[in-house]
């Protein structure tokens, strides 16, 4: 099997799996496609990597020059972890228009539903390096507060093109090399809704970045496409969960295709020295930050295969206490 059809194997496999769950956006700007078991779909074609409900939709378009990585961090909530893939594009490929100004793109010819195509697309001009993050309407109101602010940042202060997309809560619509995600639900203005949703974030977006600092991009590629597969601890609403096994056997097959040879190497180590009886004292700590973390995942996800693990008391005192949560990650779980 060839490296492009892995990678076309695992995206259909997790379109499949309601449980699973995708993002395609940047540091500040994102738009997440979650769907519940019971939700009916409105599109599905799991050869064209496409899929829609009521609320959103997602369309996945490989090409040739894909790196993904699989990769996990540590959970803000105490003996937790998270999990996911990145795939990432070289930037001569994947550098979106990084448009920094509101701009009318015109008729949404690429809309997922045919029924979106006669509706207009901005580009709300967020300056993203990787992605493309729009918003699309056809009601006359908002059309005609987007054209009035056409070549102005949305971000400014004084801009009213923020607020109005609040209230009447347009298509929210993210485009990257990988593909575009689709929100159509209304947009929240007291919590992070259910199912597909999107996040704007002006302090986030300042910053520039284009992918969270936990996450391993590798150098000279652009992050174009999130996988987040099931949790083995949280649902889907990243509420907790009884642990799930299966879920942290399946993870660790992608880890094991994609993952950092670096962090996969420590973490087997840990595992082996974990299981064999080794004592903390007798283990060398890891000395780069990857390194550390792979250790300090191990020790959680043992405790709960194997929580009858007479050593893990000295392994998580040692290694994983107050004291080395400066190797924490950013996630906000």
């Amino acid at each position: 099997m060839t490296h492009d059809t892995k990678i076309h194997r695992v995206l259909r496999e997790q379109l499949d799996d309601p449980d699973s769950s995708f993002s395609i956006g940047s540091f500040g700007a994102i738009a997440e496609f979650h769907r519940d078991a019971d939700e009916p779909l409105i599109l599905d074609d799991p050869e064209q990597l496409t899929i829609a409900t009521d609320r959103g939709a997602l369309r996945i378009e490989l090409i040739e020059s894909i790196t993904p990585v699989a990769y996990e961090t540590l959970s803000r909530r105490s003996g937790c972890w998270q999990h996911g893939v990145v795939f990432c594009c070289p930037k001569s490929l994947a550098q979106s228009h990084c448009r920094s100004l509101i701009t009318e793109l015109g008729l949404d010819h690429d809309a997922i539903r045919t029924m979106d195509r006669d509706a207009i697309l901005f580009d709300m001009g967020l300056s993203a390096r990787n992605v493309d993050f729009c918003i699309r309407t056809g009601d006359p109101e908002l059309l005609t507060l987007l054209r009035q602010d056409a070549g102005r940042s949305v971000l400014e202060p004084e801009s009213r093109v923020m607020d109005a997309i609040v209230e009447s809560s347009p298509h929210r619509i993210a485009i990257s090399r990988l593909g575009r995600a689709e929100v159509y639900q209304a947009i929240d203005k007291v919590k992070t809704p259910q199912g597909p949703h999107t996040h704007v974030l002006p302090k986030f977006l300042k910053c520039g970045r284009t992918h969270p600092a936990n996450i391993p991009v590798p150098r000279g590629t652009l992050p174009c496409l999130s996988l987040y597969p099931a949790n083995p601890l949280f649902d889907g609403l990243g509420r907790d969960k009884p642990f799930d096994t299966s879920s942290l056997v399946s993870f660790q097959s992608l880890l094991k295709l994609w993952g950092v040879p670096e962090y996969c190497a420590e973490k087997t180590r840990a595992m082996d020295a974990l299981r064999s009886g080794l004592y903390a004292d007798a283990y060398d700590c890891p000395r780069t930050r990857l390194g550390r973390i792979a250790l300090r995942v191990a020790l959680r996800q043992l405790h709960q295969a194997d929580a009858d693990n007479p050593t893990f008391d000295g392994w998580s005192n040692r290694f994983d206490s107050a004291a080395t949560e400066s190797d924490g990650d950013r996630n906000e779980d």
